[in-house]
């Protein structure tokens, strides 16, 4: 396996956020934050600013937080969290505050069953309920029963807000590190790709059904994938954009630039259009029209723009920064699309971490 596997597995090809508002158009930066992050978390709260913790820069994990204010465009310190956390996940719960689970720390590497409860009121974090065991990498999906679903692409687990408690749910099918996270429009959970091993990149996909707790296969992809993206549209289909395969006749890795379409309702993946870049580890977005924008990468700043009428990518405008990986994206209220931190890989093992960020709109 590549050696940028492991430290990247949640990067932001996992990230899928929805975006409503503004006509998207170009990139332009806004301010700075006080520290360059690989693999943050980054949440809007309810206030719309947007909590940004954790990650790394190539070194130990980060305990610092962040706001960023979309009114002033600035980043400015929040409390600290009781760990150092790269690899976790966050959730906004319904009252407001915002779960931070799981992860791990770096050099040496710890991992974290701790979870920890972000007050926006007192811009504090405070210890919640543990997880039964570490998960070194972490998703946390919110349910639409109100609880939090956090997997380590084995294991599951149910946060209660209510009691501030988690208790083990379904297993896997198939152990898959790195799957996509996608709730879906009948409050199943979609997971698909990742990889078992170091050559066993998956196409099976699977289903967490919450009134019943159990994990479930659903159809495979056309292709194996890691580091790829999901996006749910606002026709109820999920968009599977880019990533990357493993070849065994060569033996070999290879970046994808295809794509397909799942269908909750038959439940199959479908091929469509193909983007026009290669690229793994990107982000992505839905914008209000309809559209969904794909973004940066390995290793390229470029984006495009999917049409679900069509089925077609076509390019738009280019990132200020080359980010890699490690970026990630969060939605403003007014309808633009906050990208923030990420690593460039200019050279052979020479990285440049980001601190900056930039607004599509």
């Amino acid at each position: 396996m590549k050696t940028h596997a492991k430290p990247l597995l949640l990067a932001a090809a996992f990230l899928v956020v929805a975006v409503s508002g503004v006509k998207a158009q170009t990139w332009s930066f806004t301010g700075n934050m006080n520290v360059a992050r690989v693999l943050p978390t980054a949440t809007l709260l309810n206030n719309g600013e947007v909590l940004v913790t954790g990650g790394s820069a190539g070194q130990g994990a980060f305990s610092s937080a962040e706001l960023y204010n979309p009114s002033t465009g600035t980043f400015s310190y929040t409390g600290s969290m009781n760990t150092g956390r790269a690899f976790h996940a966050a959730a906004l719960l319904p009252s407001g505050e915002v779960l931070i689970v799981g992860g791990e720390t770096l050099f040496p590497t710890h991992c974290l069953s701790s979870a920890e409860l972000y007050n926006p009121s007192t811009g504090t974090f405070s210890y919640t309920g543990s997880l039964s065991a570490g998960y070194c990498v972490a998703t946390a999906t919110l349910l639409n029963t109100g609880k939090v679903l956090v997997t380590n692409g084995t294991n599951a687990e149910l946060y209660d807000p209510s009691s501030g408690t988690f208790t083990v749910t379904g297993s896997f099918k198939v152990a898959r590190s790195g799957p996509t996270t996608t709730l879906l429009g009948n409050g199943n959970v979609l997971f698909t790709g990742g990889f078992e091993g170091t050559t066993n990149y998956l196409k099976s996909a699977e289903l967490y059904d919450p009134s019943t707790g159990m994990f479930t296969l659903t159809g495979s992809m056309q292709t194996s994938r890691i580091y790829h993206t999901a996006t749910l549209m606002s026709n109820g289909e999920v968009l599977i954009a880019g990533g990357e395969t493993y070849i065994t006749s060569c033996p070999c890795i290879s970046p994808l630039n295809s794509a397909e379409l799942y269908n909750p309702a038959t439940g199959r993946f479908t091929v469509t259009g193909n983007m026009n870049v290669f690229r793994f580890l990107h982000v992505a977005a839905l914008l209000p029209g309809g559209k969904v924008l794909v973004a940066a990468g390995m290793a390229t700043k470029t984006a495009e723009l999917y049409d679900p009428s069509s089925g077609r990518f076509s390019y738009t405008g280019s990132l200020n920064d080359e980010r890699d990986s490690g970026a990630q994206a969060v939605l403003l209220d007014g309808g633009a699309v906050l990208v923030t931190g990420g690593e460039w890989n200019y050279r052979v093992y020479r990285t440049h971490f980001w601190n900056t960020a930039e607004i599509y709109q």
